[in-house]
């Protein structure tokens, strides 16, 4: 397996958008939710392009696809705080369609990839 340059990825590129994206929504939600919902919520976002980054230097697609794997999983992660966000009242319906639809994108993309390394 020739290693990846992540930053050429498009699942990379694509998870550095929803970090972003994570950033610029946390002033929406109430104070009380600083260290639970939104530090969460940013966490996730972060660990999907990380995985995918950290999954580049392993030198088998086996091993590789473990990171993979990881992203995807916090992806759905994210999408299940990102409804407890809409659940609540954090977000507006609008906002939650539309990062919603960035999730389900990115998932699908993620998914193909890995299909590709087994």
């Amino acid at each position: 397996m020739g290693r990846h340059n992540f930053k050429k990825l498009k699942i990379w590129q694509e998870g550095m958008v929803l970090v972003n994206e994570t950033y610029k929504m946390k002033g929406e939600f109430p104070d009380i939710e600083k260290f639970n919902l939104v530090s969460q919520l940013i966490r996730c976002a972060v660990s999907i392009p990380s995985n995918i980054a950290e999954g580049t230097s392993k030198s088998t697609n086996k091993h590789f696809n473990k990171y993979i794997e990881d992203s995807l999983g916090s992806s759905f992660e994210w999408e299940t705080q990102l409804i407890v966000a809409l659940n609540q009242k954090y977000i507006s319906k609008e906002k939650f369609e539309l990062l919603e639809h960035k999730i389900q994108q990115l998932q699908k993309m993620i998914s193909r990839f890995q299909d590709g390394l087994k």
